[in-house]
């Protein structure tokens, strides 16, 4: 497997900045902002759904340690997103294996200033089709 994330787990290499037994965080590299972090589980999977409900439950609280430090000492906002795209291939910006971004925002940053304030233009209103049709794939 040629897995960038496995190898620093498996190299144990300097990148890794925090450690739990079935985590790690790096800084993104590339990154968007100073402080954008990557929390990785140490096992190999693309999905959540992949994890066992213990790894996922420390993956969440190493998570939301993390978003507490960064509103405490960094920055007042903090984006956390995940992306699963298996129909982008593997390169310098896309991963096949899972990893959580952890973001220091602020109103003046670069990615609002450059991206983000754009966003109103593409946000919709769901109609009541789209309502039903998410309620019968979604509901209980």
């Amino acid at each position: 497997m040629d897995c960038p994330f496995c190898k620093i787990v498996i190299e144990n290499t300097e990148r890794i900045i925090r450690e739990t037994e079935r985590t790690f965080t790096v800084l993104s590299k590339p990154r968007l902002m100073p402080g954008h972090l990557l929390v990785i589980p140490k096992k190999h999977v693309e999905r959540f759904s992949e994890l066992s409900k213990e790894e996922r439950n420390e993956l969440f609280d190493e998570i939301a340690l993390l978003e507490q430090k960064i509103l405490i000492g960094l920055a007042p906002g903090c984006d956390i997103s995940q992306h699963y795209r298996p129909f982008i291939p593997n390169s310098r910006f896309k991963v096949s294996h899972l990893h959580i971004h952890v973001r220091p925002r602020s109103l003046d940053d670069d990615l609002y200033q450059k991206v983000q304030i754009f966003e109103r233009d593409v946000f919709q209103e769901p109609n009541q089709e789209e309502f039903e049709k998410f309620k019968k794939l979604f509901g209980n």
